[in-house]
Protein backbone atom coordinates (compact mmCIF):
# COMPACT_ATOMS: atom_id res chain seq x y z
CA UNK A 1 0.00 0.00 0.00
CA UNK A 2 1.15 3.55 -0.70
CA UNK A 3 2.54 5.59 2.14
CA UNK A 4 0.00 8.10 3.40
CA UNK A 5 0.93 11.51 4.76
CA UNK A 6 -1.43 14.13 6.15
CA UNK A 7 -0.69 17.84 6.21
CA UNK A 8 -3.08 19.44 8.67
CA UNK A 9 -3.84 23.13 8.99
CA UNK A 10 -5.03 23.31 12.62
CA UNK A 11 -6.12 26.93 12.22
CA UNK A 12 -8.47 26.30 9.29
CA UNK A 13 -12.06 27.35 9.87
CA UNK A 14 -11.11 29.31 12.97
CA UNK A 15 -9.45 26.31 14.60
CA UNK A 16 -12.32 23.85 14.16
CA UNK A 17 -10.06 21.81 11.88
CA UNK A 18 -8.38 20.53 15.05
CA UNK A 19 -11.57 18.68 15.93
CA UNK A 20 -11.83 17.37 12.37
CA UNK A 21 -8.32 15.95 12.67
CA UNK A 22 -9.12 14.30 16.02
CA UNK A 23 -12.03 12.48 14.36
CA UNK A 24 -9.77 11.40 11.51
CA UNK A 25 -7.20 10.06 13.96
CA UNK A 26 -9.85 7.96 15.69
CA UNK A 27 -11.01 6.57 12.36
CA UNK A 28 -7.47 5.79 11.21
CA UNK A 29 -6.87 3.87 14.42
CA UNK A 30 -10.09 1.90 13.91
CA UNK A 31 -9.05 1.03 10.36
CA UNK A 32 -5.51 0.14 11.38
CA UNK A 33 -4.04 2.47 8.76
CA UNK A 34 -0.39 3.51 9.09
CA UNK A 35 0.21 7.20 8.45
CA UNK A 36 2.36 10.19 9.37
CA UNK A 37 0.85 13.62 10.09
CA UNK A 38 2.38 17.09 10.02
CA UNK A 39 0.86 20.36 11.22
CA UNK A 40 1.33 23.70 9.52
CA UNK A 41 2.69 26.58 11.56
CA UNK A 42 2.67 29.52 9.16
CA UNK A 43 1.52 30.52 5.65
CA UNK A 44 3.43 28.57 3.01
CA UNK A 45 4.38 25.80 5.45
CA UNK A 46 2.06 23.26 3.80
CA UNK A 47 3.87 23.77 0.50
CA UNK A 48 7.26 23.31 2.17
CA UNK A 49 6.13 20.13 3.92
CA UNK A 50 4.54 18.70 0.78
CA UNK A 51 7.61 19.31 -1.35
CA UNK A 52 9.90 17.81 1.28
CA UNK A 53 7.73 14.68 1.58
CA UNK A 54 7.46 14.31 -2.19
CA UNK A 55 11.21 14.58 -2.56
CA UNK A 56 11.88 12.06 0.22
CA UNK A 57 9.50 9.57 -1.42
CA UNK A 58 12.30 9.13 -3.96
CA UNK A 59 9.99 8.27 -6.85
CA UNK A 60 7.92 5.72 -4.93
CA UNK A 61 4.11 6.09 -4.94
CA UNK A 62 2.73 8.05 -1.98
CA UNK A 63 -0.41 9.95 -1.01
CA UNK A 64 -0.18 13.42 0.50
CA UNK A 65 -3.54 14.57 1.85
CA UNK A 66 -4.36 18.14 2.83
CA UNK A 67 -6.64 18.61 5.83
CA UNK A 68 -7.93 22.17 5.82
CA UNK A 69 -9.37 24.62 3.33
CA UNK A 70 -8.72 25.19 -0.36
CA UNK A 71 -5.80 27.42 0.63
CA UNK A 72 -4.09 24.48 2.36
CA UNK A 73 -4.74 22.27 -0.65
CA UNK A 74 -3.41 25.00 -2.94
CA UNK A 75 -0.11 24.89 -1.06
CA UNK A 76 0.07 21.08 -1.14
CA UNK A 77 -0.55 21.07 -4.89
CA UNK A 78 2.21 23.64 -5.42
CA UNK A 79 4.57 21.53 -3.35
CA UNK A 80 3.89 18.27 -5.20
CA UNK A 81 3.23 19.35 -8.79
CA UNK A 82 6.70 18.34 -9.99
CA UNK A 83 6.46 14.80 -8.59
CA UNK A 84 4.48 12.35 -10.75
CA UNK A 85 4.66 9.65 -8.07
CA UNK A 86 2.50 11.68 -5.67
CA UNK A 87 -1.29 11.45 -5.45
CA UNK A 88 -3.03 14.30 -3.66
CA UNK A 89 -5.95 13.77 -1.28
CA UNK A 90 -8.21 16.28 0.42
CA UNK A 91 -10.26 16.30 3.60
CA UNK A 92 -12.28 19.54 3.64
CA UNK A 93 -11.91 21.57 6.79
CA UNK A 94 -12.20 25.15 5.54
CA UNK A 95 -14.93 27.66 4.76
CA UNK A 96 -15.33 27.42 0.99
CA UNK A 97 -14.18 23.93 -0.02
CA UNK A 98 -14.86 24.48 -3.73
CA UNK A 99 -12.46 21.71 -4.65
CA UNK A 100 -14.44 19.14 -2.68
CA UNK A 101 -17.66 20.33 -4.29
CA UNK A 102 -16.24 20.00 -7.78
CA UNK A 103 -14.80 16.54 -7.21
CA UNK A 104 -17.53 14.99 -5.08
CA UNK A 105 -15.43 14.73 -1.96
CA UNK A 106 -17.79 14.28 1.02
CA UNK A 107 -18.22 17.09 3.55
CA UNK A 108 -17.85 14.70 6.47
CA UNK A 109 -14.20 14.08 7.26
CA UNK A 110 -14.50 10.34 7.92
CA UNK A 111 -16.24 9.83 4.59
CA UNK A 112 -13.61 11.89 2.76
CA UNK A 113 -10.96 9.81 4.48
CA UNK A 114 -12.39 6.63 2.94
CA UNK A 115 -11.62 7.96 -0.54
CA UNK A 116 -7.98 8.29 0.47
CA UNK A 117 -7.40 5.00 2.26
CA UNK A 118 -9.86 2.76 0.36
CA UNK A 119 -9.54 2.96 -3.42
CA UNK A 120 -12.67 0.81 -3.84
CA UNK A 121 -14.69 3.79 -2.53
CA UNK A 122 -12.84 6.46 -4.51
CA UNK A 123 -10.62 6.63 -7.54
CA UNK A 124 -7.38 8.18 -8.66
CA UNK A 125 -7.90 10.70 -11.44
CA UNK A 126 -5.49 12.73 -13.51
CA UNK A 127 -6.64 16.34 -13.81
CA UNK A 128 -5.38 19.52 -15.41
CA UNK A 129 -3.98 22.42 -13.42
CA UNK A 130 -3.09 25.97 -14.36
CA UNK A 131 0.41 27.44 -14.20
CA UNK A 132 0.82 31.14 -13.48
CA UNK A 133 4.00 32.97 -14.42
CA UNK A 134 4.32 36.19 -12.43
CA UNK A 135 7.69 37.22 -13.78
CA UNK A 136 10.78 35.59 -15.20
CA UNK A 137 11.59 33.80 -11.93
CA UNK A 138 8.33 33.14 -10.08
CA UNK A 139 5.70 30.50 -10.93
CA UNK A 140 2.72 29.08 -9.07
CA UNK A 141 -0.13 26.69 -9.84
CA UNK A 142 -3.88 26.53 -9.24
CA UNK A 143 -6.30 23.61 -9.29
CA UNK A 144 -9.61 25.51 -9.05
CA UNK A 145 -9.23 28.98 -10.54
CA UNK A 146 -7.35 32.26 -10.52
CA UNK A 147 -8.63 35.77 -10.95
CA UNK A 148 -7.68 39.39 -11.44
CA UNK A 149 -9.54 42.48 -10.25
CA UNK A 150 -12.72 42.63 -8.18
CA UNK A 151 -12.86 38.97 -7.17
CA UNK A 152 -9.20 39.04 -6.09
CA UNK A 153 -9.88 42.10 -3.91
CA UNK A 154 -12.91 40.37 -2.35
CA UNK A 155 -10.93 37.17 -1.71
CA UNK A 156 -8.07 39.10 -0.07
CA UNK A 157 -10.35 41.11 2.24
CA UNK A 158 -12.38 37.99 3.08
CA UNK A 159 -9.27 36.07 4.15
CA UNK A 160 -8.18 38.97 6.36
CA UNK A 161 -11.61 39.66 7.85
CA UNK A 162 -12.20 39.25 11.58
CA UNK A 163 -15.85 38.60 10.79
CA UNK A 164 -14.85 35.40 8.98
CA UNK A 165 -13.42 34.02 12.22
CA UNK A 166 -16.63 34.86 14.06
CA UNK A 167 -18.90 33.31 11.42
CA UNK A 168 -16.72 30.20 11.22
CA UNK A 169 -17.74 29.42 14.80
CA UNK A 170 -21.25 28.89 13.48
CA UNK A 171 -20.16 27.20 10.22
CA UNK A 172 -21.18 30.33 8.30
CA UNK A 173 -17.73 31.47 7.23
CA UNK A 174 -18.67 31.68 3.57
CA UNK A 175 -21.19 34.41 4.30
CA UNK A 176 -18.33 36.82 4.88
CA UNK A 177 -17.56 36.53 1.16
CA UNK A 178 -21.04 37.88 0.41
CA UNK A 179 -20.63 40.68 2.96
CA UNK A 180 -17.23 41.76 1.58
CA UNK A 181 -18.55 41.46 -1.97
CA UNK A 182 -21.38 43.93 -1.31
CA UNK A 183 -19.02 46.26 0.56
CA UNK A 184 -16.44 46.24 -2.24
CA UNK A 185 -19.18 46.72 -4.80
CA UNK A 186 -19.67 50.27 -3.53
CA UNK A 187 -16.04 51.34 -3.80
CA UNK A 188 -14.28 49.27 -6.47
CA UNK A 189 -13.28 51.11 -9.64
CA UNK A 190 -13.28 49.28 -12.96
CA UNK A 191 -10.01 48.92 -14.82
CA UNK A 192 -8.78 48.59 -18.41
CA UNK A 193 -7.56 45.05 -19.00
CA UNK A 194 -6.14 43.26 -22.02
CA UNK A 195 -6.62 39.51 -22.22
CA UNK A 196 -4.82 37.40 -24.81
CA UNK A 197 -6.20 33.90 -25.38
CA UNK A 198 -4.13 31.59 -27.59
CA UNK A 199 -2.76 34.59 -29.46
CA UNK A 200 -6.06 36.45 -29.90
CA UNK A 201 -6.24 39.81 -28.11
CA UNK A 202 -9.37 41.06 -26.30
CA UNK A 203 -9.44 44.59 -24.84
CA UNK A 204 -11.84 45.63 -22.07
CA UNK A 205 -11.88 49.31 -21.10
CA UNK A 206 -14.05 48.92 -18.00
CA UNK A 207 -13.46 45.45 -16.59
CA UNK A 208 -14.58 44.34 -13.14
CA UNK A 209 -12.68 41.07 -13.13
CA UNK A 210 -11.18 38.24 -15.17
CA UNK A 211 -11.36 34.69 -13.84
CA UNK A 212 -9.55 31.69 -15.32
CA UNK A 213 -11.14 28.39 -14.25
CA UNK A 214 -10.19 24.73 -14.26
CA UNK A 215 -13.48 23.59 -12.70
CA UNK A 216 -16.87 25.30 -12.27
CA UNK A 217 -16.86 26.47 -8.65
CA UNK A 218 -15.28 29.29 -6.69
CA UNK A 219 -16.11 31.66 -3.84
CA UNK A 220 -17.84 29.00 -1.74
CA UNK A 221 -20.21 27.54 -4.31
CA UNK A 222 -20.42 30.13 -7.09
CA UNK A 223 -20.61 28.36 -10.44
CA UNK A 224 -18.46 30.87 -12.26
CA UNK A 225 -17.53 28.60 -15.19
CA UNK A 226 -20.45 26.17 -15.70
CA UNK A 227 -18.87 24.39 -18.65
CA UNK A 228 -15.35 24.04 -17.20
CA UNK A 229 -13.97 20.50 -17.20
CA UNK A 230 -10.81 19.73 -15.20
CA UNK A 231 -9.59 17.07 -17.60
CA UNK A 232 -10.12 18.60 -21.06
CA UNK A 233 -6.72 20.26 -21.45
CA UNK A 234 -8.10 23.80 -21.61
CA UNK A 235 -9.00 26.61 -19.22
CA UNK A 236 -12.24 28.62 -19.13
CA UNK A 237 -11.98 32.42 -19.01
CA UNK A 238 -14.78 34.65 -17.69
CA UNK A 239 -14.70 38.43 -18.08
CA UNK A 240 -17.26 40.79 -16.53
CA UNK A 241 -17.12 44.33 -17.88
CA UNK A 242 -19.14 47.49 -18.64
CA UNK A 243 -21.83 46.64 -16.09
CA UNK A 244 -23.51 48.77 -13.43
CA UNK A 245 -22.99 48.04 -9.74
CA UNK A 246 -26.62 47.04 -9.27
CA UNK A 247 -26.57 44.71 -12.25
CA UNK A 248 -23.29 43.19 -11.08
CA UNK A 249 -25.02 42.29 -7.82
CA UNK A 250 -27.63 40.41 -9.88
CA UNK A 251 -24.81 38.62 -11.67
CA UNK A 252 -23.40 37.41 -8.36
CA UNK A 253 -26.83 36.22 -7.24
CA UNK A 254 -27.34 34.23 -10.44
CA UNK A 255 -23.79 32.81 -10.47
CA UNK A 256 -24.69 30.22 -7.82
CA UNK A 257 -26.71 28.47 -10.52
CA UNK A 258 -24.44 29.36 -13.42
CA UNK A 259 -27.07 31.66 -14.95
CA UNK A 260 -24.83 34.75 -15.02
CA UNK A 261 -23.68 33.73 -18.50
CA UNK A 262 -26.98 35.08 -19.87
CA UNK A 263 -25.89 38.67 -19.16
CA UNK A 264 -24.36 40.35 -22.20
CA UNK A 265 -21.71 41.94 -19.97
CA UNK A 266 -20.38 38.50 -19.11
CA UNK A 267 -18.06 37.10 -21.80
CA UNK A 268 -16.49 33.65 -21.79
CA UNK A 269 -13.62 32.11 -23.73
CA UNK A 270 -11.58 28.94 -23.62
CA UNK A 271 -7.90 28.44 -24.29
CA UNK A 272 -4.60 26.91 -23.29
CA UNK A 273 -2.42 30.02 -23.05
CA UNK A 274 -3.70 33.25 -21.49
CA UNK A 275 -2.01 36.57 -20.79
CA UNK A 276 -3.61 39.24 -18.57
CA UNK A 277 -2.18 42.76 -18.75
CA UNK A 278 -3.25 46.17 -17.48
CA UNK A 279 -1.94 49.73 -17.54
CA UNK A 280 -1.59 49.67 -13.74
CA UNK A 281 -0.89 46.74 -11.43
CA UNK A 282 -4.07 44.84 -10.55
CA UNK A 283 -4.37 42.38 -7.65
CA UNK A 284 -4.55 38.67 -8.52
CA UNK A 285 -5.50 35.52 -6.61
CA UNK A 286 -5.08 31.79 -7.13
CA UNK A 287 -7.54 29.43 -5.43
CA UNK A 288 -8.62 32.35 -3.25
CA UNK A 289 -5.09 33.22 -2.09
CA UNK A 290 -3.45 36.53 -3.03
CA UNK A 291 -0.48 35.90 -5.34
CA UNK A 292 0.60 39.33 -6.56
CA UNK A 293 -0.37 41.58 -9.45
CA UNK A 294 -0.60 41.81 -13.22
CA UNK A 295 0.94 41.22 -15.73
CA UNK A 296 0.45 37.46 -15.64
CA UNK A 297 0.84 34.53 -18.01
CA UNK A 298 -1.36 31.46 -17.46
CA UNK A 299 -0.84 28.08 -19.07
CA UNK A 300 -2.99 24.92 -18.98
CA UNK A 301 -1.06 21.88 -17.78
CA UNK A 302 -3.01 18.79 -18.97
CA UNK A 303 -3.18 15.74 -16.67
CA UNK A 304 -0.52 17.24 -14.40
CA UNK A 305 -2.04 16.28 -11.05
CA UNK A 306 -3.19 12.96 -9.63
CA UNK A 307 -5.98 13.24 -7.07
CA UNK A 308 -8.24 10.98 -5.04
CA UNK A 309 -11.82 11.93 -5.76
CA UNK A 310 -15.31 10.53 -5.46
CA UNK A 311 -16.02 10.40 -9.16
CA UNK A 312 -14.97 8.04 -11.91
CA UNK A 313 -15.16 10.89 -14.40
CA UNK A 314 -14.00 14.18 -12.89
CA UNK A 315 -15.14 16.08 -15.95
CA UNK A 316 -18.76 16.22 -14.85
CA UNK A 317 -19.98 18.00 -11.74
CA UNK A 318 -23.41 17.99 -10.19
CA UNK A 319 -25.67 21.03 -10.31
CA UNK A 320 -25.54 23.10 -7.14
CA UNK A 321 -28.68 22.51 -5.11
CA UNK A 322 -30.07 25.41 -3.09
CA UNK A 323 -29.66 23.44 0.15
CA UNK A 324 -25.97 22.89 -0.69
CA UNK A 325 -25.15 26.50 0.17
CA UNK A 326 -24.11 25.89 3.75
Amino acid sequence: MEKIYFIVNPNAKNGSCREIWRNIEIELEKLGIAYIAFFTEYPGHAQELAESLARKADGKPAVIAAVGGDGTLHEVVNGTVSYSNITVGFIPGGSGNDFSRGFEIPKKAVHALRLIVDTSNGCTSEIDIGKIQHNELQESYFMNNMGVGFDAAVAKDSNESRMKKLLNRFSLGRLVYVYILVKKLLTFRTIPIEVTVDGKVYKFSNAWFVTVSNQPYYGGGMKIAPAALPDDGILDITVVHRISRLKLLLVFVSVFWGKHTMFREVEQFTGKSITIESTAEVLAHADGEAIGHTPLKIQACPKALKIRSGKNNPGHTEELKIHDFH
